[in-house]
């Protein structure tokens, strides 16, 4: 790493969490800065539109925090390791990683979600986008063909075959989901963030009500500026105080973003696309052989569970949503 960023020096501390990239706090004392290490794909065009984004966000007079990277000797805002993966460095920034359980900050979520969609709005870049959007599943994901995901979910591999019923439910959410999508493509896209979630952000060190930072924006790409909110929507299904953290939520995005009745109609198979959408990464992952097969036993467990409690919620979600619409 000296090589390419000879003025940060001191120990690599390997943060915990994760499951695409490999992350580090480098250097000592003030002197810090994060190491991201990619490890979900190769891909030099994604890392470069994911920067062009932060560099303009970057320039911006935010409320919160985003990530900048740091150019390397060679001027690349990214290299290549000798084991092929590459590498980026970024500015640290302030802040505590919520607790597990803390519902405090999801009403400042919401609002620095809205402040960032407006802004994503705004954004123009020269590169395109190399991820597609949600709903373009066959094509973001070449590998999972409908067959090949019927095999795997129906006749499943031994490492797998224990959790036939949770495959199914998958299987049936997947095959389900092409009568939810029709139509989306009309609705209003933009760049969005993609994937925020209580693991993608920063609360102050002094106040944990408020965020401090939006992280992670490596699959920011032009998609339906719905999608940004059921992404978020999606990953509170189970939470402990799920009923008062939706609420929190949904108050501070609609105090910044005002959505059509189309795009809140399309929310709730936007979360079930969710979920599917992540199930065929980590399958793709799979396939590869990115990840061996415990990586993709633990995502189907979590997958299936949160796709039985989404269709229990979800019309109370709605409920919420839709009560500060009126």
């Amino acid at each position: 790493m000296n090589r390419h960023w000879p003025e940060w020096s001191g120990t690599l501390q390997k943060r915990s969490g994760g499951w695409n990239n490999t992350t580090y706090i480098v250097g000592s004392g003030d002197n810090r800065a994060v190491l991201r290490i990619y490890n979900t794909h190769r891909d030099m065009d994604k890392i470069r539109f994911e920067h062009t984004v932060l560099q303009q966000l970057a320039g911006l007079s935010l409320p919160f925090g985003t990530p900048l990277p740091i150019t390397a000797v060679d001027g690349e805002t990214l290299v290549q390791l000798e084991n092929g993966k590459y590498a980026c460095l970024f500015r640290y920034i302030e802040g505590d990683s919520p607790g597990e359980e803390d519902e405090r900050f999801y009403e400042s979520l919401g609002s620095a979600a809205g402040i960032l969609s407006q802004v994503l709005a705004t954004i123009h870049t020269d590169k395109p986008p190399v991820y597609r959007p949600y709903y373009e599943l066959r094509e973001a994901y070449p590998l999972c063909t409908d067959s090949s995901v019927r095999e795997l979910c129906l006749n499943p591999p031994q490492a797998l075959a224990d959790l036939a019923a949770e495959l199914e439910i998958l299987y049936k959410a997947y095959t389900e989901l092409a009568d939810s999508l029709s139509g989306l493509a009309e609705l209003p896209h933009q760049l969005v963030h993609g994937d925020l979630n209580a693991s993608n952000l920063l609360v102050k060190s002094d106040d944990h009500t408020l965020v401090a930072a939006l992280l992670d924006f490596e699959f920011c790409t032009w998609d339906l500026r719905v999608m940004e909110p059921a992404v978020i929507l999606s990953g509170l299904v189970g939470h402990g105080a799920e009923e008062a953290v939706v609420r929190d939520f949904w108050t501070g995005f609609s105090g910044q973003v005002q959505l059509s009745g189309a795009e809140l109609e399309a929310i709730p198979a936007l979360m079930v696309l969710r979920k599917v959408d992540v199930f065929l990464h980590f399958t793709s992952r799979f396939f590869e052989g990115t990840d061996g097969a415990q990586v993709l036993r633990e995502q189907v467990k979590l997958l299936s569970a949160d796709l039985g409690e989404l269709s229990a919620s979800a019309a109370q979600m709605m409920r919420i949503v839709n009560s500060h619409c009126s």
